[in-house]
């Protein structure tokens, strides 16, 4: 007989439309689960993003009729991580065995849930759950995430190809998560850096069951940017590389206006000046920017806010 506790955590942000139907397909898989003894008891946790919708209803109304249903109700919108986050450190402080991140739209495979437990029940502490392709994405989100994943490596951050927020982690893991003091998240990186014994399950990741995505272009942007500038400080050494790389341009330049002075050529070179005011003014906005990006998220760190309040619990 398993002495697992398995908790599925769920961050739900105006979910209404898919909520009935999430509670029936991981309900069945904790069913399953129990039935062949993988783990002692399953539950699911909702964590309620500030909803504007009838999502807390929804929850309060299955934890009634459903024992295996809890929630979280969030005061008020914190974003998707910090949702998850606040799920992940409810399951560590209760500690269950082990915790499955999911999120409420059904696009990942629940039945993966049920091949994480036989990992998990042979020693592993992290398994991710990564999609084998992406069907279902448009050409500009396939092509932009495949750009994302690699610019993350080459930059030093370490994650898993193809895969999001859907994974197992052992209570032992979920404390090492949990001890990370930093409030701009980025899970799918924190996670890769624990180092605890690992694996990965494969799966066909589906359409949306209902409603529509929660995540835009312009957070999936801010999403991406979070990532690099939270695990990697290349950026800001490619802007020291590119201010020598500069500098060499303009001693060349120097030398080729002091030897046309010498030699009394001199003309009027208004091209020249126009594009390298503006390349060299481009330059150097973007590298503010960047900058001024790792110290916003200074700002962040130090202030040393509240990551999220919870408004109840059910």
């Amino acid at each position: 007989m398993s002495t697992t506790n398995l908790i599925i955590v769920v961050p739900c942000y105006n979910e209404e439309e898919v909520l009935r139907e999430t509670t029936v397909q991981l309900s069945s898989v904790l069913s399953e689960l129990e039935k062949t003894d993988s783990i002692n008891t399953g539950q699911i946790l909702y964590v309620d993003d500030g909803s504007h919708d009838t999502t807390w209803e929804l929850i309060e109304q299955f934890s009634q009729k459903n024992n295996r249903v809890k929630g979280l109700k969030l005061a008020h919108n914190v974003g998707h991580q910090q949702a998850l986050w606040a799920g992940l450190e409810w399951a560590s402080s209760h500690s269950y065995s082990a915790a499955v991140s999911i999120d409420a739209d059904l696009q990942d495979d629940v039945e993966a849930i049920k091949e994480m437990v036989a990992y998990f029940n042979q020693g592993k502490d992290i398994v991710y759950g990564v999609r084998k392709e992406r069907k279902t994405d448009t050409f500009f989100k396939k092509h932009t995430a495949q750009l994302f994943y690699k610019l993350m490596s080459g930059l030093g951050g370490e994650v898993v190809y193809n895969h999001a927020d859907f994974r197992l982690m052992s209570l032992r893991a979920l404390k090492s998560l949990i001890v990370h003091p930093e409030r701009n998240l980025f899970l799918r990186g924190m996670v890769c850096s624990i180092g605890y014994p690992s694996a990965c399950v494969y799966y066909d990741r589906k359409e949306r069951f209902a409603g529509e995505s929660k995540y835009p272009l312009s957070k999936m942007l801010n999403f991406a940017l979070d990532g690099i500038t939270s695990f990697s400080v290349k950026p800001l050494r490619l802007i020291t590389s590119f201010g020598l790389f500069f500098i060499l341009i303009a001693i060349v330049i120097i030398g080729y206006a002091l030897h046309s002075f010498i030699i009394g050529h001199v003309i009027p070179g208004w091209t020249s000046l126009l594009i390298s005011m503006w390349l060299i003014g481009g330059t150097l906005l973007t590298a503010l920017g960047i900058i001024g990006e790792y110290i916003g998220k200074i700002y962040k760190e130090v202030k040393r806010r509240p990551r999220y309040f919870v408004e109840k619990e059910v």
